[in-house]
């Protein structure tokens, strides 16, 4: 899709958006033939602030040509995985689904997420990691 331009009237506080290619030569005449000045504007691009935190393939697409580090990957799936919770009563059903798949995979073994975030006890034993 072709960028909008914003033109304002040389004399009057009247803005119009034209829309325009990005080789095209940038002015606008109206249709008494007189030509408004240019705004220029700070471009706001927003990519990907509306991604679906249950699609894998979606965060995928998001994150391959991004720059930065492995920790800055993690703190988006993070922020993905509140967006789920906060949608699910305070429960991430993806990251419970992870768990339990584990679990099941290992004979019943807990992930270590699972026990930081909700500690583990046994008869013999109980780590709690909360401060």
């Amino acid at each position: 899709m072709p960028p909008i331009y914003i033109y304002k009237h040389p004399e009057l506080e009247e803005y119009t958006e034209v829309v325009q290619g990005m080789n095209d030569k940038h002015v606008y005449f109206d249709s008494e033939g007189l030509e408004w000045k240019r705004v220029f504007t700070i471009p706001n691009a927003s990519i990907d602030s509306q991604i679906d935190p249950y699609s894998s393939k979606q965060f995928v697409e998001s994150t391959a040509n991004k720059k930065g580090s492995f920790g800055d990957m993690m703190d988006y799936s993070k922020e993905m995985s509140q967006k789920r919770a906060e949608a699910n009563g305070g429960i991430d059903p993806v990251r419970e689904k992870t768990f339990k798949d584990y679990s099941e995979k290992r004979n019943g073994a807990k992930h270590f997420d699972e026990i930081k975030s909700k500690g583990y006890e046994s008869k013999n034993l109980k780590v709690d990691f909360s401060e």
